[in-house]
């Protein structure tokens, strides 16, 4: 498989004296579900930003298919084929559904409607909530206006931050669910996640970091059963996969 995302030795943090990430690296190949796993302070929404230039790398590299996305403005990004959902304030809450799909679609206007029909075949809500503003949604409902927005652009990469936080389990699930098949449809996903387990059982593989550091890393069946992994989540003893 082709690799999508490669990110090597990168140092970043809100102040180049106090480094959060010490030197991560990752990869993330065509196809995959990969999902980035730690603790609290582990550091894992700090390296999404990172790689989506809402955090400063101080040194290091991140390319997608090649291209070099340290100091790369954000539309450039997204033309690049990055797309990025964050975890709060996600949506343009007095816009409606509708009206975010269209912002999402400002590098890729001739193919709106396309996209659109194809956002709304992935979320049957959004289809019929079309014209209420998305502050007027529930959680659940406005994760699902975030992502649509994002696939507007037809992106290679869609980078998800905590996309479970807050949600119900059953709405939790829904999101996961949906992003298994954009993940068939043929776009590459990178999550940060701290519901380890649901996050594994749709993901390909996993990195786990501590300390603004890599762990461990493998295939996510192999890390839902490594007990050294439910030891970071759960203590001594214990395992994912129960």
């Amino acid at each position: 498989m082709s690799v999508v995302l490669e990110v090597r030795d990168v140092v970043a943090g809100y102040s180049p004296t106090l480094p959060i990430l010490n030197g991560v690296s990752l990869t993330v190949s065509a196809g995959e579900i990969v999902t980035i796993l730690g603790p609290n302070g582990a550091g894992k929404s700090t390296l999404i930003k990172a790689i989506a230039g809402v955090v400063k790398i101080t040194s290091g590299q991140a390319s997608l298919l090649g291209e070099n996305l340290v100091g790369l403005p954000t539309h450039e990004m997204v033309r690049t084929g990055l797309a990025y959902v964050p975890q709060t304030e996600n949506v343009f809450a007095k816009l409606s559904v509708e009206e975010n799909l269209e912002i999402g679609a400002f590098t890729n206007r001739h193919a709106y409607v396309r996209q659109r029909d194809h956002v709304f075949g992935l979320f049957a809500d959004l289809a019929r909530l079309r014209r209420l503003p998305a502050g007027k949604l529930s959680g659940g409902q406005r994760q699902m206006v975030a992502v649509g927005r994002a696939l507007m652009a037809d992106p290679k990469l869609l980078m998800l931050d905590e996309p479970s936080a807050g949600l119900s389990p059953k709405l939790a699930e829904v999101v996961f669910s949906q992003l298994r098949k954009i993940c068939s449809a043929g776009i590459t996903i990178l999550i940060v996640e701290q519901n380890a387990r649901a996050a594994l059982r749709i993901s390909d593989r996993g990195y786990i970091l501590a300390e603004g550091q890599n762990r461990l890393d493998g295939d996510a069946g192999s890390l839902l059963d490594n007990p050294k992994v439910g030891e970071l989540y759960l203590g001594a003893g214990s395992r994912l996969n129960k």
